[in-house]
């Protein structure tokens, strides 16, 4: 692996041997980068297969000449892989957990919406039903009871009605209403699939370009670490690497890398400085704003699960309306009073027509014919997967330092020259300093 890399890392390879093994290291590289674009384009992305094959043939092709004829493109691909584990590789992992709930908890959300209402739709539209054909109850009512006045008034010759029925104008036709009902659904269904459209449009639209700004910014990254590495000495210069070490022994001042000087540390080693780990926090607390709105759009899919859940199973059960209309009624025969005290008469009088009625109506909530779908569970995949993924995001807020190092270690195999320089410009800072002091 040594000598692998060691040829992998060289300007210029040294004989056929080390061509062969470099073109082959390259030609590896290239197809395995090329299947990893390929299913990133085509399963997170949605591109369509044939677009996302040849982009990938068309990238592996170009990676593997540019890996193949350019020194320092090699470098630049070699710390993209720990570029990962910094911000930029939190942003790729961010945008896959979007497309992740956009793909996945969106549309369950809209479908238990719209399954919720047409519970809604279902018991407004049979309650509507059965309160019109309530309608026929008062109709029935209206004429026994027009029938008992008619008879009372026949049973009297000096009065007499033409007619005591009452009339109602009954809607005996719910057409018009069933066609209403089904207008406004086919509306609110039309209005929730174009949303859904929408939003899954868009957000697929978005982490297209989020995606692609991200690898653009993760390549620009790595350049602009290397150019830096390569024109400045003071950037990224605080480690005690073993070309420091080995000048401070040769120039018998190993004291210089003593625990005076406390912000040198070394490139493999575990401890972090504070400001270091007040990054790491303040990129912590951002993350856990965009963890917090996720889990929210999780949460609301549960929800709506939940809420369509019991409206479709109580729904079934909804216990019918009985509905009881009751008319009691009597007429009755006096003398006028002037009468009965003129000829001191007693006060009598009789009856003429007594009614007494009920009437029974059942009001009904919900039917068999009603047409709901049944209710879409979340799926516990996207949430295990979205835990895996934020698990791997706040690993990189404190990997991220580490990825740092081992970006600078990576630049100093492939331009040792350029390190040698680094090293002996900070043993002559630390020299100076310790003068001073």
């Amino acid at each position: 692996v040594a000598d692998l890399w060691c040829i992998y890392s060289k300007p210029v390879p040294a004989g056929g041997r080390e061509l062969r093994a470099l073109f082959l290291q390259c030609s590896c590289l290239a197809a395995v980068v090329g299947g990893l674009f390929y299913n990133w384009l085509f399963a997170s992305l949605e591109y369509s297969w044939h677009l996302a094959v040849a982009m990938a043939v068309s990238f592996s092709l170009l990676l593997l000449l540019t890996l193949f004829l350019v020194h320092p493109a090699r470098c630049v691909f070699s710390m993209i892989m720990p570029t990962l584990g910094t911000k930029q590789g939190r942003k790729l992992l961010l945008s896959t957990c979007i497309m992740i709930v956009a793909v996945n908890v969106t549309p369950n959300i809209v479908s238990n919406i719209k399954t919720i209402l047409q519970v809604i739709k279902c018991i407004c539209k049979n309650s509507s039903e059965s309160l019109l054909n309530s309608t026929a109850l008062l109709g029935t009512a209206s004429w026994e009871f027009g029938e008992e006045i008619q008879a009372a008034g026949n049973s009297i010759n000096i009065w007499r009605p033409m007619n005591g029925h009452f009339r109602f104008s009954l809607l005996h036709n719910s057409s018009l209403i069933n066609q209403q009902m089904h207008l406004a659904g086919e509306k609110v269904r039309r209005d929730f699939l174009a949303v859904e459209e929408l939003v899954k449009d868009s957000v697929r639209v978005g982490n297209k370009l989020v995606a692609g700004f991200s690898v653009l910014y993760l390549c620009f990254e790595s350049a602009w670490y290397l150019k830096n590495y390569l024109t400045n000495l003071r950037f990224d210069n605080f480690y005690i690497t073993k070309k420091l070490e080995r000048l401070a022994v040769d120039r018998k001042t190993p004291h210089l890398l003593g625990g005076w000087s406390k912000n040198l540390i070394r490139p493999m080693g575990l401890k972090l400085s504070r400001v270091e780990v007040l990054l790491c926090l303040v990129q912590a607390l951002r993350l856990a704003v965009a963890l917090t709105l996720m889990l929210v759009v999780v949460a609301m899919d549960h929800v709506t699960f939940s809420v369509a859940d019991t409206a479709v199973r109580k729904v079934a059960h909804l216990s019918v309306v009985p509905i009881t209309l009751s008319i009691k009624y009597s007429a009755k025969i006096q003398p006028l009073p002037f009468f009965l005290s003129l000829f001191q008469l007693p006060d009598k009088e009789s009856t003429l027509r007594d009614f007494e009625k009920s009437y029974h109506h059942y009001l009904t909530f919900s039917s068999a014919r009603c047409s709901i779908s049944p209710p879409l569970p979340p799926n516990p995949s996207v949430l295990f997967v979205m835990v895996l993924l934020f698990c791997i995001i706040y690993a990189t807020v404190f990997l991220e330092t580490y990825a740092r190092r081992l970006c600078r270690k990576i630049a100093a195999s492939f331009f040792e020259s350029r390190e040698e320089e680094r090293a002996l410009y900070l043993y002559s800072k630390l020299s100076r300093k310790y003068v001073e002091e």
